[in-house]
């Protein structure tokens, strides 16, 4: 069976999907339900009707495309990724598994191939948190790691409940209805690109991803003491903001202290009040995040900084209100699936490295309900999230080919 993808094809319809975007080129933003969103969603399934494949919707706008297989009551085998993109992003992240995975199996079909399994293209709501503060919304709920109560209680910066939001971009529903049915897929692949630096640096163009790590992401409260600069004598300060920069330095240094490259910690927001030259600030809102493929590991990271958090508050006077976002558990990859990447490669002679995701990824939520890994290719120096991201149309290609090939072993295991 000779697989043919068509890389001119997938190229262009990248470029088609990076113009639905708030900003112009080469930056994307593409915030989930916004107009630009739901004209990108309205393209794409019109790509999967002409591909002849069966579209629904769940309540939060998950979409699925399938493909039958010769035994439609088996338990399917998925791939897919998302679209939606963070402000000023790049046109790569998510997309390639997406139209890579749509590309993947209408390869499939003009080649002559008969799966067993039905093959599934899933495209994710909302794998960035930018609208709702929680990253991976639509499979998390897919796989039922968030209580349904969620459709009032997460809000947009404008105070508007999902349920609201969700409704208003045509999408009904209980969100308890989205919950996958057990067995419902055998296996699930996403390609991705690495977000990372790892495979360019080596030289190696593929990566079967072993393991996902997991945030544990939270948001720190510092109430200290404002006051004129130039009046308040610095024995008699509580500024909140030099708290906060303790905070921030003890992250990193937890991150550093714990011996292993995979535990990271970073603080991505400060926001300071009053936020004036000549005043004191008063208060400061953080928020971090800390990650690693060990739980236990990044646990104790967190116990360092509740200590270290208790320890500031004291010393400086001020009131330190730690609250957590979500406390992920990190996932290992399907041996199963990896190995059938691991098979694909060495039959095509393709270079693969066994490596563990950093970032995390719906498939980190779509292992609680099924067999799941990640096919990764190169992105230029590990550019993510900025518009310069960059991965090659032949590197795309290749990815897509092997996620084919892979989809094809596993349909017809």
């Amino acid at each position: 069976m000779k697989i043919d993808i068509d890389q001119n094809r997938l190229t262009r319809e990248l470029n088609e999907l990076a113009a639905f975007s708030d900003v112009p080129a080469p930056a994307v933003s593409r915030i989930v339900f916004s107009d630009q969103d739901l004209r990108a969603r309205a393209w794409l399934k019109d790509l999967c009707a002409k591909a002849n494949l069966d579209v629904r919707e769940d309540a939060v706008g998950n979409t699925f495309a399938r493909w039958h297989g010769s035994e439609p009551a088996a338990p399917a085998v998925g791939t897919g990724s998302h679209i939606d993109a963070i402000p000023h992003s790049g046109r790569y992240d998510g997309t390639v598994g997406v139209l890579g995975g749509l590309e993947a199996i209408r390869a499939l079909q003009a080649s002559g191939f008969q799966p067993r399994r039905s093959l599934e293209l899933l495209l994710f709501t909302s794998e960035e948190p930018t609208r709702f503060g929680l990253g991976c919304l639509g499979s998390r709920l897919l796989a039922g790691t968030l209580d349904p109560a969620a459709d009032e209680t997460l809000r947009d910066s404008e105070g508007s409940s999902l349920q609201e939001i969700r409704t208003r971009a045509g999408f009904h529903g209980p969100l308890s209805s989205v919950l996958l049915t057990p067995g419902y897929y055998d296996a699930f692949v996403e390609l991705h690109i690495e977000q990372g630096p790892l495979l360019e640096n080596r030289g190696v163009p593929l990566g079967a991803v072993t393991a996902i790590a997991a945030p544990a992401s939270l948001r720190i409260d510092i109430q200290g003491q404002g006051g004129h600069a130039g009046a308040v004598l610095m024995p008699d300060r509580h500024d909140a903001f030099l708290a906060a920069a303790e905070i921030a330095l003890a992250l990193e240094q937890a991150a550093r202290s714990t011996g292993a490259i995979d535990s990271v910690a970073t603080t991505g927001v400060c926001d300071i009040f009053p936020r004036v030259i000549n005043g004191i600030p008063s208060r400061v809102n953080l928020e971090a995040d800390i990650r690693d493929i060990d739980a236990d590991r990044r646990d104790r990271m967190l116990v360092h900084l509740e200590q270290t958090c208790t320890e500031i508050a004291a010393r400086r006077g001020v009131t330190i209100t730690p609250e957590f976002i979500n406390r992920d558990a990190p996932a290992t990859c399907d041996p199963r699936i990896v190995s059938a990447i691991a098979a694909v490669c060495d039959e095509n002679g393709f270079r693969f490295d066994r490596m563990v995701s950093r970032a995390y990824h719906d498939s980190l939520f779509m292992s609680r309900i099924c067999p799941a890994a990640m096919l990764f290719i190169p992105c230029r120096a590990g550019v993510s999230h900025l518009p310069d991201e960059y991965s090659s149309p032949e590197a795309i290609a290749q990815g897509t080919l092997v996620l084919a090939q892979t989809l094809a072993k596993l349909a017809n295991s």
